[in-house]
C-alpha cells in the first residue's frame, strides 16, 4: 500500500490525536502507512508534493474559511494557508483527496465556490443523509444504503455546487454533504471518521467553542450514542482501499 498524507487542522492536541487514531482505525492504516502533519504546529516540508502520496486526507477543525482574515487567529490563518497551498497540485492532477468537514470548505474555497455561514450550518449530532443519483454510481458509495445517518457539526457550508463538482450525498438541513471534483477529489461535510465515542470526546473538547450551549453537552452525547452511524466510515475505508 502506498503511504497517505494525513493533514490535520485541529489546534487542540487531544482532538487531533483522537482524530488521527480514528482515521487509522476506520481505514486500517498502520502508522507506517501514514505521513501525518499537524498544520497547527508544523510547517509543510519544503518541496512536499501531495502527488508523491497514494492520497491525501484532510481532517476537520474549528476554523472557517469564510471568516474574514481579521477574525482568524494566527494559527487558523497558518493552517488555512498551508492546506490551500497544496490544492492546485491536487486538483490539476485530479489526485486522490478526501477532505472531511473543514475539507469541503477548503475544496470549495479553492474552486472559488460559495462557502459561507449564510445557510446550512448544522448543530452537533447525527443528521439524515441520502445518496443522489450520481452518488449511487460513485465507487466510494456504490452499494451503500440509499439513506444513512452521519455525524455533523459545522458553522459554514457550500451554498451551491462548485463548477466541475458532482453532487453525491445530500441532507435536508445541508444539501451538499458530499461532493466529488473531477474523478478522484472528494469532500464531505459530515465526518466519515467519527463514531459515537469519537463524537463524545469532541463534544467535551469543543463545548466552549460556540457550536452549542455548554450545558447541552450531556444531552448531545446521549443523542449521539443513540444514533445508528455505521456507514460513513465505509466511505473513508473505501477511499483508502481504492487508492492505496
Amino acid at each position: 500500500m502506498g503511504q497517505f498524507l494525513i493533514l490535520q487542522l485541529r489546534p487542540e492536541t487531544d482532538a487531533s490525536d483522537d482524530e488521527y487514531l480514528a482515521i487509522r482505525k476506520k481505514t486500517g492504516l498502520s502508522e507506517s502507512d501514514c505521513h501525518r502533519i499537524r498544520l497547527d504546529c508544523e510547517d509543510l516540508p519544503e518541496g512536499l508534493d501531495p502527488r508523491d502520496f497514494a492520497g491525501v486526507i484532510v481532517g476537520g477543525g474549528p476554523g472557517c474559511v469564510s471568516d474574514p482574515v481579521e477574525k482568524k487567529t494566527p494559527v487558523e490563518a497558518k493552517i488555512e494557508t498551508a492546506v490551500l497551498s497544496l490544492m492546485p497540485a491536487i486538483t490539476e492532477a485530479d489526485h486522490p483527496f478526501m477532505g472531511c468537514c473543514y475539507g469541503i470548505g477548503i475544496l470549495g474555497a479553492h474552486l472559488q465556490g460559495d462557502v459561507s455561514k449564510r445557510q446550512y450550518g448544522e448543530p452537533v449530532g447525527p443528521t439524515h443523509c441520502a445518496l443522489t443519483e450520481d452518488g449511487r454510481e460513485d465507487p466510494l458509495l456504490q452499494g451503500l444504503p440509499e439513506e444513512f445517518e452521519a455525524f455533523v457539526g459545522h458553522k459554514e457550508a457550500l451554498q451551491a455546487l462548485p463548477d466541475g463538482c458532482t453532487h453525491l450525498v445530500r441532507s435536508a438541513p445541508c444539501p451538499f454533504q458530499m461532493v466529488r471534483y473531477q474523478q478522484n477529489v472528494y469532500a464531505t461535510q459530515f465526518h466519515p471518521e467519527a463514531d459515537s465515542h469519537d463524537f463524545e470526546r469532541r463534544i467535551n473538547i469543543y463545548k466552549n467553542h460556540g457550536y452549542f450551549p455548554p450545558e447541552e453537552a450531556g444531552k448531545l452525547i446521549d443523542i449521539c450514542h443513540a444514533a445508528d452511524v455505521r456507514y460513513p466510515e465505509q466511505v473513508l475505508r473505501r477511499f483508502v482501499e481504492r487508492y492505496g
